[in-house]
């Protein structure tokens, strides 16, 4: 009995002692001095910059090693390698081998960031029982041969990552002080023979992070990891596990995932606060003694809608045009006359103006190469700016905008009116072509406003020019096999890497090595800036054809053809009524006034007044006019829209009640002159309504005209050009058009709900 109760009180005190030893571990201070992070860095990249960002935000105690060394360590995004990052961090153990309540973390720096702080590390730490924590990975690299060696898993990732580890001082010591390989040996392969070694890991007491504790590791577990919107911050949520990782790994080809995390993680954009690191870093135009120097890159590389307005967008930016040395690429003889009548009006305006034609014959990338390197090989050249013609820039203050922000490279967002497409691609799919972001939607309709990490941007974007000269340098940033021009210019920004040689220049010491530098490129939504146009169903067989994209760039067609008074219809009443219900109002400009009249007489084939139209059913008008239907040069389609998008609307304000087909079967321009017609007799128009807009101008173009109303005796005898009139066809409005003295007069006219 007496046994019994000893050997009973000498478990009960070897459990307590047990437990009492545990416990005390994981009491043990949490204090962040308790904590060390051991990052390798040998150059400060967009990666890194981002690491520190997120460490300083939890106010992290960071040693970096290697900082300024050559890398040696070899091509490790794509290849085994990273044995320098276990030598460095050998060197720096033995001054820590001796701190046995020290705590170091190891981490990579280019490609990870922090999510939670270093009190949440330690805790979780200790919480483990462990000495040493590897972070855990669901797939195993660099050997599968070695995947039966590794303990079995119930529930969790198996495999170790080297990507991220936390132990104590001393034992992290006596691991990497087994290391005595080369700095290009593979560093993940050496920490993995020592864990599925069963004697080694038991006596360094080494676990794995299995369930994403504290580390996670994206590459094979994008689809585990959702972004957790906090009150405080913004958090990863591995929904596997229901675990809050606190330090997320965007290894192997996870870096453009990264990227998007990046984006609100630690706490960088949250629905409270919108974007809270947008105003950080920037740059103050105003306190500069004098604006930085602007290369624009300017491309046409194919038949462009509105692209005398897209220079005239150029010309009145919001920046010092002695500042600005302007290149054009011209890939399109078509459009040789805009740009000589743009040279001839404004070559003395810019610091420089340089054209390419497309006699030079040349491709688009070797074009976007020139460009660039105009702004590369001049040391004075501050930035690039890159536009393509399909951008129509709204905001006059983009160029400074953009600057201010501070970036290596940013573009300002532009979308197609009405349409999900923009100027980005927020993700990429596996064969590196377009994907979805889960934010792409949102951030297109500006539902999040900010600053974005992006994979992939065109048409519109502002680098710098020290990072042409330094990340960028290479020849052709724009020519990469299989890929058009802008994806090669992403691919090499993101996946950048330098080839140096060793100082010697022996045979037997040559060596290329490769060093990440990837460059992040960013998409601002801050503001509005402009859009992109459609190229995709541009005509160019007519004389003037801008007039036919009403429906593929309606926002610039009615910039263009809609005249500058026309809402002031419905925001200030402004029309006139002449005469009874007869209503007169501002409708198209005079430019879209000259180029139908241009369209008409370049088509040429006038009916001359003739009764007998085959046009027309029944191949007899009773009273014909000299004209050309809208149908014959093709633009009815695009005229019934407009009376349906402009014309409609202006008569249910004036018609009340009474709600139009917005469809016409006559719709042409008329012709008026003393030697051909000169006026028309009176008659009513087989129409519900009719509108009749003047094409030129009274007293330039032509003498007399107009139009008499003979029910109420009225006359209006002074057409503006670009207004129209707007009166019942049928009944009650009697009319004629009075006598054309000299010149030529020219009316559109339709027949509205014939």
């Amino acid at each position: 009995m007496e046994s019994t109760q000893c050997f009973r009180a000498f478990i009960f005190t070897l459990m307590f002692s047990v437990h009492y030893s545990q416990g005390m571990e994981i009491n043990k201070d949490t204090s962040p001095d308790k904590l060390l992070v051991l990052t390798v860095a040998t150059q400060e990249t967009d990666g890194f910059l981002r690491f520190m960002q997120s460490a300083n935000y939890f106010n992290y105690t960071v040693k970096v090693l290697g900082m300024g060394e050559t890398w040696k360590g070899g091509d490790v995004g794509h290849s085994i390698g990273g044995g320098q990052k276990v030598r460095l961090l050998k060197e720096a153990m033995e001054s820590l081998a001796d701190q046995e309540d020290m705590v170091v973390l190891s981490v990579d720096s280019y490609d990870l960031i922090f999510a939670g702080g270093p009190q949440e590390i330690l805790r979780k730490f200790q919480q483990s029982n462990h000495k040493v924590v590897f972070s855990a990975d669901g797939i195993i690299w660099p050997d599968s041969r070695l995947t039966e060696k590794y303990p079995s898993v119930r529930n969790g990732k198996r495999f170790l990552n080297s990507g991220g580890f936390i132990g104590y001082a001393p034992y992290i010591n006596k691991i990497v002080n087994q290391w005595d390989l080369h700095d290009n040996d593979d560093d993940q392969l050496f920490y993995t023979k020592i864990y599925v070694d069963p004697l080694k890991r038991e006596n360094l007491n080494m676990t794995l992070d299995h369930k994403c504790e504290i580390f996670q590791n994206l590459n094979g577990a994008v689809d585990e990891v959702l972004l957790k919107f906090g009150t405080e911050r913004v958090r990863v949520r591995n929904t596997v596990y229901n675990s809050l990782p606190a330090v997320i790994h965007g290894n192997v080809n996870t870096k453009i995932y990264l990227n998007y995390l990046s984006n609100y993680i630690p706490n960088m954009w949250n629905y409270e606060q919108g974007c809270t690191s947008c105003d950080h870093d920037v740059v103050d135009l105003s306190q500069l003694e004098m604006f930085p120097r602007v290369t624009v890159g300017v491309y046409i590389e194919q038949p462009t809608p509105f692209l005398p307005e897209f220079l005239q967008r150029l010309l009145t930016l919001d920046y010092p045009k002695d500042k600005l040395d302007v290149f054009v690429h011209n890939n399109e003889v078509y459009h040789e006359k805009h740009i000589q009548k743009f040279w001839d009006e404004n070559k003395d305006v810019f610091r420089s103006f340089k054209v390419v034609g497309p006699e030079e014959n040349i491709s688009q990338g070797e074009a976007r190469n020139m460009g660039m390197d105009l702004c590369r090989k001049d040391l004075s050249c501050d930035y690039y700016f890159s536009i393509d013609a399909d951008v129509m820039i709204t905001n006059r203050q983009t160029l400074k905008l953009l600057i201010e922000q501070n970036r290596k490279i940013i573009g300002p967002l532009v979308t197609r009116h009405g349409k999900l497409w923009s100027n980005f691609w927020g993700a990429l799919s596996l064969d590196g072509y377009y994907a979805r972001s889960e934010d792409y939607i949102d951030i297109v309709q500006g539902k999040r406003v900010g600053v974005w990490n992006i994979p992939f941007m065109a048409h519109i974007y502002l680098i710098k020019g020290q990072t042409l000269r330094n990340e960028l340098n290479q020849k052709n940033v724009f020519v990469l096999e299989r890929l058009d021009p802008d994806m090669a210019m992403c691919r090499n920004a993101r996946d950048l890497t330098v080839h140096r040689e060793r100082e010697s220049p022996s045979p037997e010491s040559f060596h290329m090595l490769r060093a990440p530098k990837g460059v992040f490129m960013y998409i601002t939504n801050r503001h509005e800036f402009g859009r992109l146009i459609s190229t995709a169903n541009y005509n160019t067989s007519h004389l003037n054809n801008d007039l036919w994209q009403i429906f593929e760039n309606p926002l610039d067609w009615r910039e263009k053809y809609i005249h500058a008074n026309y809402t002031r219809i419905f925001t200030e009443n402004n029309l006139e009524q002449p005469c009874p219900d007869v209503f007169w109002f501002p409708v198209l400009t005079e430019k879209a006034c000259d180029e139908l009249v241009e369209e008409m007489e370049n088509f040429g084939s006038w009916s001359g007044g003739k009764h007998k139209d085959q046009r027309i059913t029944g191949g007899y008008e009773s009273v014909p006019t000299d004209d050309i239907h809208m149908k014959q040069i093709d633009f009815e389609n695009e005229w019934l829209h407009f009376i349906r998008e402009f014309i409609s609307p202006v008569s249910l304000k004036v018609f009340s009640g009474y709600y139009t087909k917005a469809y016409a079967v006559m719709n042409f321009v008329v012709k008026y002159t003393p030697d051909r017609q000169a006026y028309l007799r009176p008659h009513h128009d087989s129409s519900t309504i009719t509108i009749n807009v003047a094409l030129n101008n009274k007293g330039l173009d032509f003498q007399g005209g107009g139009c008499r109303f003979h029910r109420y005796n009225c006359s209006i005898e002074s057409p503006r050009k670009g207004w129209s009139f707007m009166h019942p066809g049928r009944l009650t409005h009697l009319h004629e058009g009075l006598p054309t003295t000299s010149g030529t007069r020219y009316i559109a006219v339709s027949f509205i709900d014939p």
